[in-house]
């Protein structure tokens, strides 16, 4: 079972995926997943806002489909978005040919060079394939939120335990997440900045060709 950090044959199995940044960087990416839905995102753009900070919404084309307004609210608000496929498909399930063509399809919505896959994995030829266009985004610590066997109080104590330098930490924009979310997102968010963590999202391609 993979749990709150990646086992190492699982980042040995995609090795060229993004799962933690900088170590030596003082510096933590939020990031959430699922969304956008009405009963969860207003709540986690709104906490973000109140703290100032930026994340990145790995986003289900066919949520975006159903809220176009709340997609516009988190472009709008400047946070960074990922693909999540169009249907949340889990990649063992589906052939090479059907999985990219999901994730094309959210993405003449989304628009991005950032792509999760759902659950955390996918066969091998679908990584390969779509890390030829995307960087490929995974985690450092998932939180765990979407458990029902979790409390708020157990989703923020996995924050304080796993967190490090160039964390990624995956949230979930979820109806399974939301009633820890709110005390656990503010109190996260609290909590990292009296430990003297940054809050980044991920660099644009345009940010590094130009070395920013």
């Amino acid at each position: 079972m993979i749990i709150e950090q990646p086992a190492i044959w699982l980042r040995w199995l995609y090795p060229r995926a993004t799962w933690r940044m900088d170590k030596n960087e003082r510096a933590v990416y939020l990031t959430f997943d699922d969304g956008p839905i009405p009963e969860a995102t207003p709540f986690i753009l709104d906490t973000l806002a109140r703290f100032d900070i930026k994340a990145t919404f790995f986003m289900v084309g066919d949520n975006v489909r159903k809220h176009p307004e709340l997609f516009q609210r988190v472009m709008a608000a400047g946070h960074r978005i990922g693909n999540h496929t169009f249907h949340h498909l889990g990649g063992f399930r589906h052939s090479i040919k059907h999985y990219s063509a999901d994730a094309e399809l959210a993405n003449e919505l989304l628009h991005t060079d950032l792509f999760r896959p759902p659950h955390g994995w996918m066969r091998l030829d679908q990584y390969f394939w779509l890390g030829r266009k995307y960087r490929i985004v995974m985690w450092d610590l998932v939180t765990r939120d979407y458990s029902k066997w979790m409390t708020p109080e157990k989703v923020l104590d996995n924050v304080k335990r796993y967190t490090r330098n160039g964390s990624i930490i995956t949230f979930h924009d979820s109806l399974k997440s939301i009633d820890k979310l709110h005390y656990a997102l503010p109190e996260a968010i609290r909590w990292l900045k009296e430990q003297g963590y940054e809050f980044k999202v991920f660099p644009a391609p345009s940010d590094i060709s130009n070395g920013e």
